[in-house]
């Protein structure tokens, strides 16, 4: 009897390891990209070398928290590391430069820690534009600021890279009320 109960529990222990191996390779084939029903998205943002686009490590930083559709673009965005007491706005930028068309989300300015926190609901339409050139893959988003962009003429009017945050990737936004 003593035997018998060795071997199942050897048994019972290799389905518990092969159970966990099958799903550690299920978790692997996962994407990287919003998929389910949810309707958030996350982006990050970070401080990247404007002569080799690499970000820059313990380098400024900031997470974006969106809706990927709706009648409204709605998001919540906080940054970190930046230089306190400047004013940023976050925006949304077509290509090419000067980014004729960009959308200025909000703006807020660095506290005394350098952070920053930018809430905020706009009609952008779908992003990005049919006319920017990252149409259909996606759409950037950048904080820059403020003093550089200008949101009568909704371009960038000045360029400081190394004060800025830029898109990990892109996003994509269905405005449900857009009638294409």
């Amino acid at each position: 009897m003593k035997g018998k109960s060795k071997i199942w529990i050897l048994i019972v222990i290799c389905i518990f390891i092969l159970g966990g191996i099958l799903n550690g390779a299920a978790m692997a084939k996962k994407p990287l990209r919003q998929t389910g029903n949810s309707n958030v998205g996350h982006l990050y943002l970070f401080e990247k070398d404007p002569e080799t686009w690499e970000i820059i490590e313990h380098g400024a930083w900031g997470k974006m928290k969106y809706t990927l559709s709706g009648s409204e673009f709605d998001f919540l965005f906080n940054g970190h590391g930046l230089e306190s007491g400047l004013w940023y706005s976050l925006i949304y930028y077509p290509d090419p430069w000067p980014g004729d068309g960009l959308i200025i989300l909000s703006e807020a300015r660095a506290d005394d820690h350098g952070d920053v926190k930018i809430k905020g609901s706009v009609n952008t339409e779908d992003l990005p534009a049919e006319d920017d050139e990252n149409y259909p893959d996606g759409a950037k988003i950048w904080l820059v600021l403020s003093q550089d962009v200008e949101g009568r003429m909704e371009c960038m009017i000045g360029w400081n890279p190394t004060k800025y945050l830029f898109e990990y990737d892109l996003i994509n936004f269905d405005d449900i009320d857009n009638n294409r």
